[in-house]
């Protein structure tokens, strides 16, 4: 049964790729990434990439924005930077820094990171309602 009341939502199910790529999209570019949840509500929801700004609703009920970072533990690792990789790129004593080395070498770690968000979902979230702060269940798809 569908509702316009976001506390019908018990469970919302998440991609680790969606929430990878906002929260590198976050950290790259400064914008906003979130999962959005989009009404009618009903106990299981599925919450996608959105980036905050684009065209939104303009009448209630209006879609749940969840922040990416809500959606991983503190023990989450941090995006890699250009900066970081470059920094471990030549303190390895078994490797040749070169600019294209840097890349392959960022693009693997970037690689490695994305891999590794799945591991580290919440199992509960907190969605921002009128009514108030309500705690769902989070499922991981895939």
């Amino acid at each position: 049964m569908s509702s316009d009341d976001p506390t019908v939502i018990r469970a919302i199910a998440v991609s680790a790729e969606d929430v990878a790529s906002a929260l590198a999209a976050t950290h790259r570019s400064g914008n906003d990434a979130v999962l959005r949840v989009t009404p009618p509500f009903s106990g299981r929801m599925r919450a996608r990439l959105h980036v905050e700004g684009a065209a939104d609703y303009e009448d209630p009920p209006r879609p749940i924005h969840v922040p990416a970072d809500a959606l991983v533990t503190d023990a989450a690792p941090a995006y890699p930077t250009p900066a970081d990789t470059e920094d471990e790129l030549r303190a390895d004593p078994e490797e040749t820094y070169s600019r294209e080395r840097h890349h392959e070498y960022h693009a693997e770690a970037v690689a490695a990171w994305r891999d590794s968000v799945g591991n580290h979902v919440v199992d509960t979230v907190a969605l921002p309602t009128p009514a108030g702060q309500h705690e769902v269940t989070v499922s991981l798809l895939g």
